[in-house]
């Protein structure tokens, strides 16, 4: 099966770029701005379980990675997003709006 995937990538000061930016050439990968990358993925089963061991394989994870993949669902045919490596932390523009109100993340 193949699927197309955007990886997000932040693995900090003294992160394994070396090792991600090999595999990201391995596999043809586009880039999309600043640590963003768009590839098509050749696999078989979970498509989140191939690219987390495909990466575990490559590419040196300490605590401070975050590797963040966006990819349409086939089961749902809807967009997700999730990290693959690290956690979502507090993003720079908060508190800049005029608007206090809840957020929801989620694609109906």
């Amino acid at each position: 099966m193949i699927s197309t995937v955007w990886i997000s990538y932040d693995l900090g000061v003294r992160g394994d770029y070396e090792g991600l930016f090999a595999w990201l050439d391995d596999h043809e990968a586009k880039e999309c701005g600043d640590s963003i990358a768009l590839l098509k993925c050749s696999h078989s089963g979970d498509l989140i379980e191939w690219i987390e061991s495909e990466l575990r394989s490559a590419v040196e994870i300490n605590k401070k990675a975050r590797i963040y993949v966006i990819y349409r669902d086939r089961s749902t045919n809807k967009n997700k997003g999730k990290f693959i490596f690290g956690k979502r932390k507090a993003a720079a523009w908060v508190g800049f709006g005029a608007s206090a109100g809840e957020n929801v993340d989620e694609e109906d």
